[in-house]
């Protein structure tokens, strides 16, 4: 697939997320990608990809191999390396959020410098895709030089989502520790709003992002809605070996950081609302963002599952009957995308960024943000109809296959106005 006359585009991101991967790959086949700036990161071909070590290792660095050649991938290691060994080290301090040298703010800083830089020396017509928190210089450079600037943004804008945190803090302020992301400084909320107002074009995953961005940047630029794609589904039969099991119990999973941000508070209280009944078994798979003390100290009995490979996941995923994921703020919940790939009914809300997926009672149901009452009037339903779950599954991995990866491409190269050539 190669693409009619278009700028090349640079592209910049420290880590290589699964939506970034997919937008490089997009760009590569379209032969529109000109360079790719990132922290620690190399093609699947170099000798890095195939070093031997322990699986951790291993695991590590295939996160951070990328199939590219290597001429395309520009990487600038030092501060991601030493952002993720310093925390082994005993070195924790150099991470701190935003002051330290090698904190996630830092790394995406030093990566938009760079980037800018690079743009500034350019002799050539291009175009530059940029993420939160790491595009302000690399949009400075680009318009000077006449690029044109496009902004992904994968999470709700920084400004309204700390309206979101500080209502919740004083709602329920044990939690207020776990949401993390009121924890912003008003000079990087500003970095936000200077990014957003660089910009040209803004690319959003769902839309609760684009509604969660200010009215007169929606009035003043195109903000294209290019939704994340799911996983392919496994070639499975409809039925599910749990579905005959008439005495087990129902298998509530809940995925992401055990944070009030992803609406755990109100999962706990859901179940509290149920009486916590032996016939239910709430997973939960994700890093912890406080002590363990206080999660138990929730009154809720819950299996917990240790973050792991995307392969392991989706293992897990096959034993489970439900995703439940009430966020208060996401962009497009990946999660609940390779939830649906494996055939599990989604109780979400409409800020995880999945409201498309949901056809009530078929592929599960919204419910709305901190309402743990309507969260456990759809855990009874399910608890009442488990015949309903063959049909269910079945349903959710049709509807995850017309969301594929592949078509999220498509809908990203249509809204840079690449028109393909296949």
């Amino acid at each position: 697939m190669k693409a009619s006359a278009h700028p090349a585009f640079l592209v910049v991101h420290p880590t290589g997320n699964t939506y970034v991967r997919h937008d490089l790959q997009a760009l590569h086949e379209a032969g529109c990608l000109r360079e790719f700036f990132t922290g620690v990161g190399f093609s699947v071909d170099s000798p890095w990809a195939k070093m031997p070590g322990p699986v951790s290792l291993r695991h590590e660095l295939e996160r951070r191999s990328y199939n590219l050649p290597e001429a395309l991938i520009h990487a600038r290691p030092m501060r991601e390396a030493i952002r993720l060994l310093a925390p082994r080290m005993g070195l924790a301090s150099l991470t701190q959020h935003e002051t330290g040298w090698a904190s996630v703010d830092a790394v995406f800083k030093d990566l938009d410098e760079a980037a800018g830089k690079e743009i500034s020396r350019s002799h050539f017509a291009g175009a530059v895709l940029a993420y939160e928190d790491g595009a302000e210089a690399t949009f400075t450079a680009a318009k000077k030089v006449g690029w044109k600037s496009y902004y992904h943004l994968p999470i709700a804008y920084g400004p309204y989502a700390r309206k979101i945190f500080t209502d919740e803090a004083a709602r329920l302020p044990d939690w207020a520790p776990t949401l993390q992301g009121d924890r912003d400084s008003p000079a990087k909320l500003a970095r936000k709003q200077r990014e957003l107002e660089l910009a040209d074009e803004v690319i959003c995953p769902s839309k609760f992002v684009i509604e969660s961005l200010p009215d007169s940047v929606r009035k003043a630029k195109p903000c294209h809605w290019v939704p994340y794609g799911a996983p392919a589904p496994p070639s499975l039969s409809q039925e599910n070996p749990r579905d005959g099991m008439t005495n087990r119990p129902l298998r509530l999973l809940f995925a992401g950081a055990l944070s009030q941000r992803k609406g755990l508070a109100d999962v706990f209280a859901a179940l509290r609302l149920l009486h916590c009944p032996k016939d239910i078994e709430l997973v939960l798979l994700g890093r912890p963002c406080a002590p363990w003390e206080f999660y138990r100290g929730q009154g809720v009995p819950f299996t917990y599952e240790a973050p792991r490979a995307n392969s392991a996941v989706l293992e897990l995923m096959a034993t489970c009957d439900a995703l439940v994921l009430p966020s208060l703020v996401e962009g497009r919940a990946i999660v609940q995308l390779e939830a649906l790939s494996r055939g599990l009914p989604l109780f979400v809300t409409p800020n995880a960024g999945g409201d498309d997926l949901i056809v009530p009672g078929e592929t599960g149901f919204l419910v709305p943000i901190r309402d743990p009452a309507a969260l456990a009037e759809k855990i009874t339903w399910l608890r009442e109809h488990r015949s309903a779950l063959p049909e269910m599954r079945a349903a959710c991995r049709a509807r995850a296959e017309k969301i594929s990866w592949t078509a999220y491409r498509r809908c990203l190269l249509a809204a840079f106005g690449i028109t393909c050539l296949d």
